[in-house]
């Protein structure tokens, strides 16, 4: 302050002063003239649909490690400006784990890419990692051996805890997700060894909860590889994607542990391996699997939407968090398909061939409720030899089409009224089938009965003419002689 005024009471200062008073006048002029951050075409929506889809890689994620390993998972930062995320790397074929492979994961920054920004150290293979939506320092995940653990980035490379052995999932943690909560620290954990078990990141020392997956009414215990869950569709809400080819729609918080498990969909011949609601309409998910990406509503037990089926297995994909009808998929050939249900249903509006190797891992940035201007735009894909290929998307596929969201939804609508009435219509002809097989039954019981008397009719006439002459029987039925004194 002492120093400032002995400044101000300098003559070259009031002199500098008073020279640049001009040239800011004028500057404020101009400015208040043209308005240089104007818009002026606000609320116009481009129109794409002439535009021919692309994609265009920027970056290449590689795993830094000698021993290469599969991408298994990727999770994007929730904090829109950081522009990181974090890659799970491993081998998850049986006993193929060789020696002095690393067993560190790593976050990656898009905006320096030649090396990691940040790594997390494990006890054992980091198959799962997902960031906490609440704060962009805490990631969780699952590992190789069952355990699950949290990082913050803040403490270190190591995890802050880690859940006992013990206590753990038998067979590797394949995917785990947040929960919606109020201290945003629960998330839960998924495996092959039947069981989902419910977490606190401040005490892990054992699962707040846990549950056996068969289906209703079944003894079968399921393996779970993926699951889905989204706050919008409810708090208690959950579904499970089985290595079985079934998907389980779960609650919570049911009344009784038996109605825990409630809903099952039947549809893909091996492992679902992307189970995701439409952002826009809950009610309606996509489960990738086998040879197919199948679009279900929850009330309705068969597909209304399927894709073709490609003659190489489907390893991944998700719904595209700004357009209502995008949607990605990851497959064995090492390309990803977009599917653009706004323009046509048949084929992919785009193929992309971004390597030879198997495509393990997809991820894309954003959320559509943000107003993150790259939102739906940025993409990463995993493969089997530990690169994860950064890819940027056209605006055509990126940004919502006109009228979009309200022609999707007619669509669902009408496909969901046309599985009703299929599946209504297969109920009729069953239940008139039965009722032709007990008309049927009934019939054949009848002319059995029928038949049987006049045969036993006809064996007394015969075995009468026969013994007539030798035993001097009347020709009249033993049943119908009289008694004898009568």
């Amino acid at each position: 302050m002492r120093y400032r005024k002995k400044v101000e009471k300098d003559e070259e200062y009031i002199k500098s002063i008073a020279g640049m008073i001009g040239e800011v006048e004028e500057l404020v002029k101009q400015n208040n003239a043209v308005d240089i951050y104007e818009e002026y075409f606000a609320g116009s929506v481009a129109d794409h649909s002439t535009e021919q889809p692309y994609a265009k890689t920027l970056t290449v994620f590689r795993d830094p490690s000698p021993i290469k390993r599969a991408a298994s998972y990727i999770s994007w930062s929730p904090d829109p400006s950081a522009a990181k995320c974090a890659i799970a790397y491993s081998i998850l074929g049986f006993q193929e784990q060789p020696e002095g492979m690393s067993k560190r994961s790593y976050i990656w920054d898009v905006n320096a890419p030649n090396k990691p920004d940040f790594y997390l150290r494990s006890p054992s293979q980091l198959c799962c990692v997902n960031y906490n939506p609440k704060d962009p320092h805490i990631l969780s995940g699952g590992l190789y051996n069952g355990q699950v653990a949290y990082w913050d980035t803040r403490k270190g490379h190591n995890p802050v805890d880690l859940s006992p052995i013990e206590k753990s999932h038998r067979d590797p943690c394949y995917d785990m997700d947040w929960l919606q909560s109020k201290t945003g620290t629960e998330c839960f954990s998924v495996s092959t060894d039947g069981y989902v078990y419910w977490w606190d990141i401040r005490r892990l020392g054992e699962p707040v909860e846990e549950l056996l997956l068969k289906e209703r009414g079944g003894d079968t215990v399921l393996g779970a590889v993926s699951v889905e869950y989204e706050s919008i569709a409810g708090p208690t809400k959950f579904m499970i994607g089985t290595e079985q080819g079934t998907v389980l729609m779960c609650n919570s918080k049911a009344k009784t542990p038996a109605d825990r498990v409630g809903a099952s969909f039947h549809g893909h011949h091996g492992p679902v391996y992307s189970l995701e609601r439409n952002p826009w309409f809950p009610k309606y998910f996509m489960s990738v699997g086998d040879w197919t990406a199948r679009v279900w509503m929850e009330d309705i037990k068969t597909p209304i939407m399927t894709t073709r089926y490609h003659g190489t297995y489907l390893t991944g994909g998700t719904w595209s968090p700004t357009r209502p009808g995008v949607f990605f998929t990851i497959k064995m050939d090492g390309e990803m398909d977009v599917w653009d249900y706004y323009y046509k249903q048949n084929d992919p509006t785009l193929s992309v061939k971004v390597t030879d190797k198997p495509l393990t891992a997809f991820n894309i940035q954003g959320d559509g409720a943000t107003s993150d201007p790259t939102a739906g735009r940025l993409v990463t894909v995993g493969a089997a030899d530990g690169s994860a290929t950064l890819m940027e998307l056209c605006e055509g596929l990126s940004v919502m089409q006109p009228n979009e969201k309200q022609t999707i939804n007619q669509m669902f609508e009408r496909e969901a009224r046309r599985e009703k009435n299929l599946e209504a219509r297969q109920k009729e002809l069953r239940n008139e089938a039965k009722r032709a097989a007990a008309r049927a039954a009934q019939d054949d019981d009848g002319k059995r009965d029928s038949i049987s008397n006049g045969a036993v009719m006809e064996a007394e006439k015969e075995f009468l003419a026969a013994t007539k002459q030798g035993a001097g029987f009347e020709d009249i039925s033993p049943l119908e002689m009289p008694l004898k004194g009568e």
